[in-house]
């Protein structure tokens, strides 16, 4: 059965994703958009590396590395951080710092949404999910399916015009904060990347991601 809570570790790849809760929507305009990326950036950008990412107005999917446990613990001395649960230092510290990294991102980005939009109560479903990727061709699965899922959805019918997705980052030779070049040679070259790209979700991930 598939760990969907599971602690998330240094040094792992993992998919993560998560919806608004009820029927309520994450995203109405692009600075919606933009300000949740912003906030990706301020909060998960220091202790993940990400691969791919795709935002919907009722979800979203990121595919990304955690760092490594010297990066992550260099990053605790320079923000001082401390286990409220009275652990001290080790995994167990690192682990509460990651859930916490989380978590601001999205008590920020919901205090705002909830400001603009004068709405109250939550606005994502806890706990997010998250799926450890150990291997290579379920890491592939895993970005074709972050970037199909626009179209799998039925929000476009050609995932290069979806503007909220890491895709044309692939796209575009213009720098990005991506690790971009990883990603290629996990599909061994551009001209295999677009060509995965063309296929559709295969059935058993798309089971998988969307209980």
């Amino acid at each position: 059965m598939k760990d969907y809570t599971q602690p998330l570790m240094p040094d792992s790849i993992y998919h993560i994703y998560n919806h608004a809760v009820s029927n309520d929507n994450l995203f109405q305009s692009d600075e919606n958009y933009r300000f949740f990326l912003k906030k990706y950036h301020q909060y998960i950008s220091p202790i993940a590396d990400t691969f791919a990412y795709c935002l919907m107005p009722n979800h979203f999917h990121f595919a990304l590395r955690i760092k490594s446990e010297r990066e992550l613990i260099d990053l605790l001395d320079l923000t001082g951080f401390k286990n409220l649960s009275g652990l001290k230092g080790g995994l167990n510290e690192l682990n509460a710092f990651i859930a916490k990294q989380f978590s601001n991102l999205f008590n920020s980005y919901s205090k705002s949404y909830n400001k603009y939009y004068q709405r109250e109560g939550s606005l994502f479903r806890r706990p997010f999910r998250r799926l450890l990727i150990d291997s290579d061709s379920y890491f592939r699965d895993v970005i074709h399916y972050i970037h199909y899922n626009p179209v799998h959805h039925g929000f476009t019918k050609d995932l290069r015009d979806w503007k909220y997705s890491s895709f044309e980052s692939f796209v575009s030779d213009k720098s990005t904060l991506l690790k971009r070049d990883e990603v290629i040679d996990w599909f061994q070259d551009k001209d295999n990347f677009y060509a995965y790209h063309k296929n559709k979700i295969d059935e058993q991930v798309g089971s998988e991601l969307e209980n």
